[in-house]
């Protein structure tokens, strides 16, 4: 699909007019109503400008991250979709606010879609949850059949209540484990080395089973934290690990993806009442139309990272078989399972 930039395309109409009202007050000064239909086509012009309703989607990557260019593709989506009745005009790089403060104004009504990562919603939903289990899906085929799936739509529905509407998923690539210390191939070789986690007691816990020992901080004080010697180690997909420079400062990584926590396209409860049942089929559509421009934008980043990080000098450890892993943290199933049981059993069919 060829990509427009629709606020040139409005700036175009614009000018348009505004070229035809001052040719017709030439004539004769009197506002365009000649003879010739242009006041006519002036007032339709206004009148199609004024059909189109604007919507803000918040994102807090840059512009050209993937999860960017999808928000794009879903903007020409929905535009294309409503019959120019709806445009959405993203604001990259966290210009209206962190994800919890977006997440909070959608809440309230003031703003209309945002893009987020799975983690903070689950405080609205614990079974959201469940994507944060380790080794979840066979591989990532697997995973977007369900994520795309009857599961994945389930799973966004126990949004329902908290103010928000789930509307898709992006792609955010798998987590797996570096460290400045030495090559690791399988759990043994964790043992002893002080990683960085996430705040949480299920990622402290998968740390812990295998092996290491979690140290919670700060995204912001990880570069630091590994180049001093804090920490060892930290996790991550691979994009991050090369776009936050961590690789400049831990030469081992382990490609043994233990962990794959979508990113989510959310809406505003308040403005999803207030759509028609017709727009809210066209916005969902949107989004998942959207989703294979966002994966394949990420699957690029993914390789042109993995090239820079190899022609730094930068070991990458192959794992041949998880099963080792996958045993590791069974404890965490043992200890977390149950909460997640129901959708456990609904992702690994």
């Amino acid at each position: 699909m060829k990509k427009m930039n629709w606020r040139l395309v409005s700036v175009a109409l614009l000018g348009g007019t505004l070229l035809a009202a001052c040719g017709n007050d030439e004539d004769g000064g009197n506002d365009g109503l000649n003879g010739n239909g242009n006041g006519e086509e002036s007032a339709e012009a206004e009148e199609s400008d004024a059909d189109t309703t604007t919507l803000r989607l918040a994102e807090n990557h840059p512009d050209d991250y993937p999860t960017t260019i999808g928000n794009e593709a879903f903007a020409e989506n929905v535009y294309e979709y409503t019959d120019g009745r709806y445009e959405v005009e993203v604001y990259a790089g966290g210009q209206l606010g962190e994800e919890s403060e977006v997440i909070e104004q959608l809440q309230l009504g003031s703003l209309e879609i945002a893009r987020v990562n799975s983690v903070p919603l689950t405080e609205f939903s614990d079974d959201i949850g469940v994507l944060l289990m380790p080794f979840l899906f066979e591989d990532e085929e697997q995973k977007w059949d369900h994520l795309l799936g009857d599961a994945g739509d389930d799973l966004l529905d126990t949004l329902d209540g908290s103010g928000l509407v789930g509307l898709t998923y992006y792609d955010s690539g798998e987590r797996s484990f570096y460290n400045s210390e030495r090559p690791v191939s399988s759990p043994s070789d964790m043992e002893g080395l002080q990683i960085r986690v996430q705040s949480s007691d299920l990622a402290i816990a998968i740390v812990e089973a295998l092996g290491a020992e979690a140290t919670p901080m700060e995204y912001g004080e990880v570069y630091s934290a590994l180049q001093t010697g804090v920490i060892d180690g930290a996790e991550n997909n691979f994009p991050s690990y090369y776009t936050s420079n961590h690789y400049e400062v831990a030469e081992y990584f382990t490609l043994a993806g233990y962990q794959g926590v979508p990113e989510v396209v959310i809406a505003s409860e308040d403005f999803w009442q207030d759509l028609s049942e017709e727009d809210q089929e066209a916005f969902e559509q949107a989004a998942r139309d959207s989703v294979d421009v966002q994966r394949e934008a990420w699957a690029e980043l993914t390789e042109e990272s993995r090239e820079a990080v190899i022609e730094n000098g930068n070991e990458l450890i192959e794992v041949d078989d998880l099963g080792e892993w996958q045993d590791a943290v069974e404890p965490v199933y043992d200890e977390f399972g149950d909460e997640y049981s129901e959708w456990i059993e609904r992702f690994q069919q």
